[in-house]
């Protein structure tokens, strides 16, 4: 099964979970390193589902980006100013 996957970068190391599986992450000093982990820690999660007589999940997360153009030195619309507060 393939699974949405988001890495995050923190001060020393990444990190990575798969929304569709709570509770299962890994961390690593690189971005290989850390998806390394997390195709440890799936499989070690998925065996003990298993075991428990769990169901494994579907995947179901959809992953994409969005472009957001934004030009240094320009204030955000009060709207957004206003909702970040």
């Amino acid at each position: 099964m393939r699974y949405a996957v988001v890495i995050e970068k923190a001060k020393r190391n990444y990190s990575a979970y798969v929304p569709d599986v709570p509770g299962c992450i890994a961390t690593g000093k690189t971005v290989e390193q850390t998806l390394s982990n997390l195709r440890e820690a799936l499989e070690f999660h998925f065996e003990g589902m298993r075991e428990d007589g769990e169901k494994i999940p579907d995947p179901e997360t959809l992953v994409d980006y969005v472009d957001v153009g934004l030009q240094v030195g320009r204030e955000a619309p009060r709207s957004i100013k206003h909702a970040r507060a």
